[in-house]
């Protein structure tokens, strides 16, 4: 699948579970992202850097010095980076049908309030595509 050109290679799920960290914390520290990580599951604080510095390389990551210390956070937002990592499902699990996905998703159990959830969601987007034609 081809990129955009103005788009950072998609994060492998170990550096996405660093930039969750950074999106919930919005700026922090190696050490501060390792605590953080490391009581989820065990791993060395020098994995959490090279997988910082990872990201730092592929522009997902931008840090600035504080005293003594680097302080990283996340460049691109929560919402824009899940957007692409859907579309990247969707284009290589899924052939393109973003049905299929979405009824793959359906076959799990929903509670009466995700169910909920997911209709407005339809209703909404089928609102804003109401004069596209298809």
């Amino acid at each position: 699948m081809a990129r955009r050109n103005d788009s950072p290679p998609l994060p492998s799920d170990a550096q996405l579970e660093v930039l969750n960290i950074l999106w919930d914390l919005g700026e922090a520290t190696v050490g501060e992202v390792w605590q953080v990580f490391s009581s989820r599951r065990p791993v060395a604080r020098n994995t959490v850097l090279t997988l910082m510095a990872r990201l730092e390389e592929k522009g997902w990551l931008c840090r600035r010095a504080e005293g003594n210390a680097l302080r990283y956070r996340a460049t691109i937002p929560r919402q824009t980076a899940l957007r692409q990592l859907a579309r990247r499902l969707v284009d290589t699990a899924f052939q393109g049908s973003t049905a299929g996905l979405v009824m793959s998703l359906l076959e799990e159990d929903l509670s009466a309030g995700e169910a909920e959830r997911i209709r407005a969601m339809l209703d909404n987007a089928r609102g804003k595509n109401k004069g596209r034609k298809d």
